[in-house]
Order: structure tokens, then sequence, then C-alpha cells
């Protein structure tokens, strides 16, 4: 069995490392200028961790406009916050990313869960449905990520809409089911590009949870998640189901 690359390696690596340093700057960012909506204290980190750059100009472009500190000095000269006046299309992205965050929380912790206890993926269908672990594992990712995203979206949306308990899971549900989904298929559909054709059949090696390779991986796969969600937060903004932010 061959092993893999020494340059997809060290690229693994670099683009890791180029994440957890991204997210680390706005992490210390949001805690000295606080977004208003303070899940989005979580959300802006966790994106820069597979967005890299582009969650990183994201932000600093746009995402800083939702500071509290912002919009008080807007409101102290009479003006409209700037985070009101945002493009549609950056609107759409902050959905996305706010979608992908909490599909990001959930992958990570599904995949470590299942490598730490392998008998987590037999519950969810290893050996008795699915041949692949892989597929058990998606399994368990999607359930973490949907509980976690519902969660991110019940955090924006009730406080917005002033709901209440019941109310605002029901509309976080409606929020973020599709947005969810659309997020997975792309995720799903790269990662099984990775571990089948790239890895399996190209480099005749196995993509393990536990490397530097998978992760990067991930990173990609996410970016397909962001990009086969885009046009269905567009479409969820416009009906009104999700709060532009």
């Amino acid at each position: 069995m061959n092993v893999t690359p020494h340059w997809l390696h060290v690229l693994s690596l670099l683009f890791l490392a180029l994440g957890f340093g991204c997210a680390l700057f706005i992490a210390v960012d949001v805690l000295r200028h606080p977004q208003k909506m303070w899940i989005m204290d979580v959300v802006w980190p966790v994106t820069a961790l597979f967005g890299t750059v582009a969650s990183l100009w994201l932000y600093w472009r746009y995402g800083r406009l939702s500071a509290k500190d912002v919009e008080s000095d807007a409101k102290e000269r009479g003006e409209q916050p700037p985070a009101k006046q945002l493009p549609f299309p950056v609107m759409v992205a902050k959905g996305a990313s706010h979608c992908g965050s909490g599909c990001c929380i959930g992958d990570i912790i599904a995949e470590w869960l299942a490598f730490a206890v392998p008998a987590v993926a037999t519950w969810f269908g290893w050996h008795s449905l699915f041949s692949e672990k892989i597929f058990a594992v998606w399994v368990l990712d999607f359930v973490l990520a949907f509980l976690i995203g519902v969660a991110f979206q019940y955090f924006t949306i009730a406080p917005m809409r002033h709901l209440g308990f019941l109310q605002g899971v029901w509309a976080a549900v409606k929020a973020d089911t599709l947005s969810l989904t659309a997020w997975q298929v792309g995720m799903y559909g790269f990662m099984a590009i990775a571990y089948f054709w790239i890895f399996g059949t190209l480099l005749h090696t196995k993509l393990e949870v536990a490397s530097p390779e998978f992760w990067f991986m991930m990173q990609i796969a996410m970016l397909c998640g962001f990009a086969t969600s885009y046009p269905v937060n567009w479409w969820l903004l416009k009906a009104g189901l999700k709060e532009k932010m």
C-alpha cells in the first residue's frame, strides 16, 4: 500500500496551520470587539478554521461592522448601523457561514468521537447497514450538525423576532434544515471523492481521521459545502425564513 506523498502532507500541515492562525486572530479580535449577536463571536473563528484567509477577509471587511462598539458609534452620530447596509450577497455569505460553523463543530465532534470510540459508528449502522465506517460516521455527523445548527439558529432568530422557546426552536428548524442539508451534501460529496478516489484509487492508501491529510480534505469539503449551501441561503433570506445578519 502506497503512502501519502510528502508534498501533500506538508501542504496539509500548512493549510491547517493557516486555518488555526486565522481562527485565533479572529477569536482575539472578537474578544476585544464583541459582535452585537453573541453567537457570531463563535461563528467567525470556527468558519476561519476551513475558510482561512477568505473567512478572515470577510470578517475584517464586513463582519466587524456588526461589532457592538461600531454600532454604538454609529448611533451616537445619528447614523444607521453599517451592518444594516451590507450588500445582499454578503448577507447570504454570512448566513451560509453561520450554518457552516454548526456543521463544522458537529463534524469535528463526530469524527473524533467515532475515532476514539469505534462502537459509536456501530450504533449508527457500521457493519449492519454500511460496510464502510465512513458512512455510519456521516449519519452521526448529520445528527450533531443538525442539533448544533438549530441551536445556533435559535440564538439568532429568537432574540431578533422576540420568540418564545418552542416558537424559536421551530423557526430555527425551518431556517436551518434546508441550509444544513445542502451544506452536508457538498461536504459529503467531496469527502467521498477524497476518500474513495483520491486516496483509495489514486494514492492506494486510507484517509485516516488522525492525519493532517484528512482535515485538509475536510477544509476543502467545507468550502464545497459553502458552495452548495449558498444558493439555498439566498432563497431562505429572500423568503424571510432566515434573518439577515
